[in-house]
C-alpha cells in the first residue's frame, strides 16, 4: 500500500535533517553588493535628473539581456514559492528550517542580479519593472499535488536553474556578469543536491508511488517563469542562442538526475510503478529524436546566416 503524505513527511524528516547539515557544511557565505560594480552606476532620469536609460547603455548582446530578465523574474516569484513548499512541507521541525534556510539564500538572487542590471544599465529599468510587477501579479502555483511530485520536480528545476544561470552569464560577454552569476549556480547546485537525495530516500521507502511522480514531472516539466509575458518568444530565443534548450534539457537535467537515482535499475516497483517507468522511457525516446532535430534545424538556420553575412 502507498504511504501517505504525513507519513512520507515523518519518515524523511531524519533525512531532511541530515541533508540540512550537509548543506550548511558546504554553503559558503557569501554577499551580493560584493558582486555589484558601484563605481559605474550614474543616476537615471527621475527625481535625481539623470540619463534615460537607453539601448546603447547596455554591453550585453541581447539573448544573454532577455535570458537575464527571464532569469531575474523568475527569482522574483520567490514570495509564491516559499508559500507552496511551505504549505507542503511545513514550517516546523527540520523541515521548516530547510523552507526558510532555502528561501533566505534564494532571496539574495534576486537582489543581487537586479542590482547588476541596473548599476551596469544592463537592461531598460522602467520596462524591468513593469514586467516584474505584471509577472509577480500573477503569482506562482505549482501544478503538481504531492509532496513526492513536487520534490521530483524542484530536484530537476534546481539543476536546470543553475545551468541557465552558468549559460548566461558565459553568453553574457561580461567578466562581472559572469562571475555573479557562477556565484548563484553554486546556490542553485546545493539546491539540487538536497532535494535530489531527498527524493532519493523516497525511492527506498515507497519505489512504485515515486517513480509515478518522477514520471509525472518529467513528462510535464515547465520552467516556473513560463507563465510571464512574452515567455514563449524569450524562451525560443534563449533556445537559438544555446543558452537553455531541450537538448541541454535532456543531457544536462534530466539524464544526470535520473541516473542519479537510477530508475532504469529499481526493484519492487509495483504494477503502477513499472507502466510508470515504461512511460517515462517512452518519452525520453521521443524527447530525444525532438532534441536531436531541434539542433540540427539549428545549425542549418545558422549556417544560411553565415552563408549570407559571407
Amino acid at each position: 500500500m502507498a504511504m501517505t503524505q504525513t507519513e512520507l513527511l515523518h519518515e524523511l524528516e531524519p533525512v531532511v535533517a541530515g541533508e540540512l547539515d550537509r548543506h550548511e557544511k558546504m554553503a559558503k557565505e557569501w554577499f551580493p553588493h560584493e558582486y555589484i560594480p558601484w563605481s559605474e552606476g550614474r543616476d537615471f532620469d527621475g527625481v535625481y535628473g539623470g540619463e534615460a536609460w537607453q539601448e546603447s547603455d547596455s554591453k550585453i548582446p541581447e539573448a544573454a539581456r532577455v535570458s537575464l530578465i527571464v532569469n531575474l523574474l523568475t527569482e522574483d516569484n520567490l514570495p509564491s514559492y516559499h508559500h507552496e513548499i511551505a504549505t507542503t512541507f511545513g514550517r516546523d521541525g527540520a523541515w521548516g528550517t530547510w523552507v526558510h534556510r532555502w528561501t533566505a539564500e534564494e532571496d539574495r538572487h534576486g537582489t543581487a542580479i537586479r542590482d547588476y542590471l541596473t548599476v551596469t544599465r544592463a537592461v531598460d529599468p522602467v520596462a524591468l519593472e513593469r514586467a516584474r510587477m505584471h509577472h509577480m501579479e500573477q503569482g506562482f502555483t505549482t501544478e503538481y499535488g504531492t509532496m513526492l511530485q513536487q520534490l521530483a520536480y524542484v530536484s530537476f528545476q534546481e539543476l536546470a536553474t543553475r545551468i541557465a544561470h552558468r549559460n548566461t552569464g558565459r553568453a553574457s560577454g561580461d567578466e562581472g556578469c559572469e562571475r555573479l552569476l557562477a556565484r548563484i549556480a553554486a546556490d542553485e547546485n546545493l539546491h539540487m543536491l538536497f532535494y535530489r537525495n531527498l527524493l532519493k530516500a523516497a525511492f527506498e521507502l515507497d519505489p512504485g508511488q515515486t517513480m509515478r511522480a518522477v514520471t509525472d514531472v518529467v513528462t510535464t516539466f515547465q520552467m516556473p517563469g513560463q507563465g510571464m509575458e512574452g515567455f514563449t518568444r524569450k524562451a525560443l530565443i534563449i533556445a537559438n542562442e544555446g543558452i537553455y534548450d531541450l537538448r541541454l534539457h535532456l543531457d544536462d537535467v534530466l539524464m544526470p538526475v535520473l541516473r542519479q537515482w537510477a530508475v532504469f535499475d529499481k526493484t519492487g516497483l509495483g504494477p503502477e510503478g513499472e507502466a510508470a517507468r515504461d512511460e517515462l522511457a517512452a518519452f525520453l525516446t521521443r524527447a530525444e529524436a525532438t532534441a536531436a532535430r531541434f539542433v540540427e534545424r539549428r545549425e542549418e538556420r545558422r549556417a544560411r546566416a553565415a552563408a549570407r553575412l559571407g
